[in-house]
């Protein structure tokens, strides 16, 4: 049996590698998309203060902090029984709006675009953020820059730091804003819609004004037919902050709606020896196998998969543009919403729709006088116990879920992060793929092997956020190398072969 690794992959957040075997027919026999990483959170933060988690979770990712510690701080909002004021909640999503802007732009043009700008079989030196810069011209380049500049410099306002924030409080938000920093934040929310506008122009010109990109990402090789998942409001729109989470089934009926305490009814974790992240899936269908459709539970948590979930964005211009994407890729309306999209490289699409949404939402926050209100610092009077918090993360529905004892100290952790709900349906993506592109007498090419790494790099994965494993069952392979490049000694624990 011969075997193909794809070691490691690359534009992602965090560390992976597929491997792919194929038969003596040169068929694909199996893949394995294998995220050999271990970051242990959930275990580590055991014993720790609870008010401790937003500073210390958003430690879990350097490309979105800002999505751990708005999970975490909810979660404390639950843990210690505090409901924040419409003021902190505003100031809260206003922050994330900015965030959603900066993370949808990094990954449409720097790990995202290169496939496509470049094109997929372009050679490895131009197919990257420099290479699109030199083709689409400098001037393109400074607007994605100042972008992600000025959000950033938002986030760092609001959040008391650039990287990590500082300003999650139990019921509150310790960085209140004055009128100067409200107009300030206004006249960015402004420039982030015309950017998007931008954008989503690129992209109609660049992408879908190419029939063979079209004929791509319209191919059986990249679609799949599962459960979607993300959150909606009052209205069943889209929302990133707060809501209920919505699951619809493959045909786009609703399957469940629950509030995000109530998770672990609904959800529960597959494990295999030969990867340390989780498959979740829904427990009311159960696992059956890496296979799609309805009888099996897997689902997906993308930008993708929020849009279908929902009847449409909150906001006029991302619904304009929702519209169009439903109807260019030949989805019908059935009971007054359109049906799922189950091209997986529509994903992309759907990331720009929302960084267009985010940019309308973070305006109309922004012109909302209460934002200025002094008064987020509420006064935690009640006795912890059990919390739990969600978001919508860039790359799928963030929770944390926190127990403590009476005086706050944590005895209890458990995360499912973005990446993490999209694991099975990646896992799927790659071996169709490469089912669908590796045949007999195939000559493999590296712009092969990266048209099946595109098939993971639409769910912008960002892996060993919470990857985990049992105690004491840890694989870990060490290898030992002498000053000359020779192996002196190799050593293993729970290596499974």
């Amino acid at each position: 049996m011969k075997r193909i690794s794809i070691d490691p992959i690359t534009r992602l957040e965090g560390h992976g590698k597929i491997e792919i075997f194929l038969d003596d027919q040169g068929e694909v026999a199996n893949t394995y998309f294998q995220v050999p990483e271990l970051r242990g959170f959930e275990q580590f933060c055991v014993g720790r203060p609870a008010e401790e988690m937003p500073q210390i979770t958003n430690r879990i990712c350097g490309v979105c902090p800002e999505a751990h510690h708005l999970a975490s701080t909810k979660a404390l909002d639950a843990l210690f029984h505090i409901e924040p004021s419409s003021a902190v909640k505003k100031l809260r999503e206003l922050f994330y709006s900015a965030f959603y802007v900066a993370d949808h732009t990094t990954h449409f043009y720097a790990l995202a675009s290169p496939d496509f700008i470049m094109g997929p079989d372009a050679p490895v030196a131009q197919r990257n953020i420099l290479g699109v810069i030199h083709k689409v011209g400098l001037e393109i380049g400074g607007q994605v820059i100042a972008c992600r500049q000025r959000n950033h410099h938002v986030i760092r306002l609001l959040g008391g730091r650039g990287v990590h924030p500082v300003s999650g409080l139990p019921g509150g938000w310790s960085k209140a804003i004055n009128e100067a920093e409200r107009r300030e934040i206004e006249l960015a929310a402004r420039q982030n819609v015309d950017f998007a506008l931008f954008g989503l122009k690129i992209f109609e010109d660049l992408i879908l004004g190419n029939p063979d990109y079209v004929e791509m990402i319209l191919s059986d090789a990249y679609t799949h037919r599962t459960y979607y998942m993300g959150t909606v409001d009052e209205n069943n729109r889209v929302n990133f902050y707060d809501g209920m989470i919505r699951v619809v089934d493959p045909d786009g009926h609703e399957f469940v709606k629950y509030p995000a305490r109530h998770y672990a009814r609904h959800i529960a974790e597959h494990v295999e020896p030969w990867t340390y992240l989780k498959f979740p899936y829904l427990k009311a269908v159960g696992w059956h196998g890496f296979v799609d459709g309805k009888e099996n539970g897997i689902y997906c948590a993308t930008p993708l998969s929020r849009l279908n979930a929902a009847d449409g964005m909150a906001t006029p211009r991302a619904q304009e543009a929702f519209e169009k994407m439903y109807t260019t890729l030949g989805s019908q309306r059935i009971n007054g919403r359109f049906q799922p999209v189950h091209y997986r490289l529509a994903t992309h699409w759907a990331r720009l729709i929302e960084l267009l949404y985010a940019a309308e939402r973070m305006l109309e926050l922004s012109q909302d006088k209460e934002i200025t209100d002094p008064n987020t610092r509420p006064i935690v009077t009640q006795i912890p116990d059990e919390g739990v918090g969600c978001v919508e993360a860039p790359r799928g529905t963030l929770t944390h879920h926190y127990w403590s004892d009476e005086d706050g100290i944590l005895t209890k952790v458990n995360l499912i992060v973005g990446t993490t709900n999209n694991y099975a349906p990646i896992a799927l993506s790659i071996n169709k793929a490469a089912r669908s592109l590796i045949r007999r007498g195939s000559v493999i090419t590296e712009g092969l092997l990266n048209r099946i790494e595109m098939a993971f790099r639409a769910y912008d994965p960002c892996l060993g956020c919470a990857s985990h494993t049992m105690i004491g069952q840890m694989p870990l392979e060490v290898t030992i190398y002498q000053a000359d490049g020779s192996i002196f000694a190799h050593l293993s624990q729970n290596v499974v072969s």
